[in-house]
C-alpha cells in the first residue's frame, strides 16, 4: 500500500527515535529534568528492588506516555512541579501495569528483553509493580496533587475492567467491533487519555480544555492500540513483535473482525473455528494473514487509523497553537505511521 493511503496529511516516513527526538523538541529539556526525578522517586533501601530498577530502566521504551504530558503541559504554559509529578505518575502506572501483563500473559520478553518473571518469578514481579504503584501515590500525596491521582486512579480502574473485559470475550467463539472498541477504549485509550488530561490539569487548562485534551488522548489511545493489533498480523521480525501473540491467546482484533465482517457465513463459521481450534498457531497465523490480505483488512484498518487521526488533529486545531501543538500533531502521525 502507498504512504498516502496510510496516513492524512504526512507525506514522509517516519523513522523512530529520530522522529521520537523532533517531537520532543518542545520539551526536551523537561524531559531530561523528567527522567532524573523519575528515576529518584524508584531508589529504596532494598537491594532488591534497586537491582530489579535498574534493569527496567535500561529497557525502557521511548516513553511517549510522560512525553504526552509534558507536551500537554506545555501546550498551555509552562512545566512546573506539578507536570513532572503528572509525568511520573503515569509513567509509574504504566511500568506497572505492564511488569503486571506479563505474568498474566506468561510473557518471556519485553521489547526483546527478557521480562521480570522470568529473569526473577512472578512473584518477584508482581511485588516490584506494586512497589511502582505504591511509589505514584506516594508522589501523588507528596506533592498534594489529589486532582491528578484521581485522573490517573480513573484510568487504572478502566484499564482493569479492560483486560478483565478481554478476557471475559476470549472465552466466547466469536466478538463485535463495538465490544472490541469497548475493550481497547478501557484497556489502552484511558491511560493515554489520563496522559493528555493530566498534563493540561498540571499547567491549569480550563476544565473544558482539560476535558478536550482527554477526548485528544483518548483518540490517541485508540490509535495506538488498533495499529498495534495490526503489527501482530505482519509476519516479520521487523516490527520487534513476536507476530500471532493475538491470535496464540484468542483475541480478536480489528484486522480479524474486519475479514469476518466481509466474509459468507459459511467462511464466516470455518474461520471462527478455526480460530477457537486447537491446530498449531503458525498454521493458522498463515490461514488467517492469508483472509485479511484478501478482505483488504490492512487498508481498512488504516482508514480507521485516520479517522480518529482527524478528530485527534481537529481537537488540537482548537486549542492553543505553538510549538507543543504541532508536536502533538506530529506525535498522531508517528503512532499510525510506527513500524514496531
Amino acid at each position: 500500500m502507498a504512504l498516502t493511503d496510510k496516513t492524512f496529511t504526512f507525506v514522509v516516513r517516519i523513522k523512530d527515535m529520530s522522529d521520537i527526538e523532533q517531537i520532543s523538541q518542545p520539551v526536551v529539556e523537561e524531559l531530561r529534568l523528567f527522567d532524573k526525578r523519575f528515576k529518584a522517586s524508584l531508589k529504596s533501601d532494598v537491594f532488591l528492588l534497586n537491582l530489579i530498577t535498574k534493569y527496567i530502566l535500561k529497557t525502557q521504551g521511548k516513553q511517549l506516555r510522560p512525553l504526552l504530558v509534558l507536551l500537554s503541559a506545555k501546550l498551555f504554559g509552562n512545566i512546573d512541579e506539578k507536570g513532572y509529578a503528572a509525568a511520573s505518575l503515569v509513567e509509574l502506572l504504566h511500568t506497572a501495569s505492564l511488569v503486571h501483563d506479563d505474568v498474566v500473559d506468561d510473557a518471556d520478553k519485553r521489547r526483546g528483553f527478557f521480562s521480570l518473571r522470568v529473569l526473577w518469578n512472578s512473584k518477584t514481579a508482581v511485588l516490584f509493580g506494586d512497589y511502582m504503584l505504591a511509589c505514584g501515590l506516594m508522589l501523588s500525596v507528596d506533592r498534594q496533587a489529589f486532582d491528578l491521582l484521581r485522573i490517573v486512579s480513573m484510568a487504572v480502574k478502566e484499564m482493569s475492567e479492560g483486560e478483565l473485559l478481554q478476557l471475559e470475550h476470549s472465552r466466547k467463539q466469536h466478538i463485535t467491533r463495538e465490544q472490541y472498541y469497548d475493550v481497547i477504549r478501557k484497556k489502552t485509550a484511558a491511560l493515554m487519555a489520563a496522559c493528555a488530561e493530566a498534563g493540561a490539569q498540571a499547567a491549569g487548562a480550563t476544565p473544558e480544555q482539560v476535558a478536550q485534551m482527554h477526548r485528544f488522548g483518548a483518540c490517541l489511545g485508540m490509535i495506538f492500540q488498533i495499529k498495534d493489533d495490526l503489527l501482530d498480523y505482519q509476519a516479520t521480525g521487523f516490527t520487534g513483535k513476536v507476530p500471532g501473540n493475538d491470535l496464540k491467546e484468542k483475541k480478536y482484533t480489528l484486522p480479524l473482525i474486519y475479514a469476518l465482517e466481509q466474509s459468507s457465513p459459511d467462511e464466516r463459521k470455518r474461520i471462527v473455528r478455526l480460530f477457537n481450534g486447537s491446530m498449531p498457531v503458525s498454521k493458522k497465523f498463515t490461514a488467517i494473514t492469508r483472509l485479511i490480505a484478501e478482505h483488504k483488512s490492512e487498508e481498512h484498518c488504516y482508514s480507521v487509523l485516520n479517522d480518529f487521526g482527524k478528530k485527534a488533529e481537529e481537537i488540537i486545531d482548537s486549542l492553543p497553537q505553538n510549538d507543543a501543538s504541532d508536536a502533538l500533531k506530529r506525535l498522531i502521525k508517528y503512532i499510525i505511521e510506527r513500524e514496531k
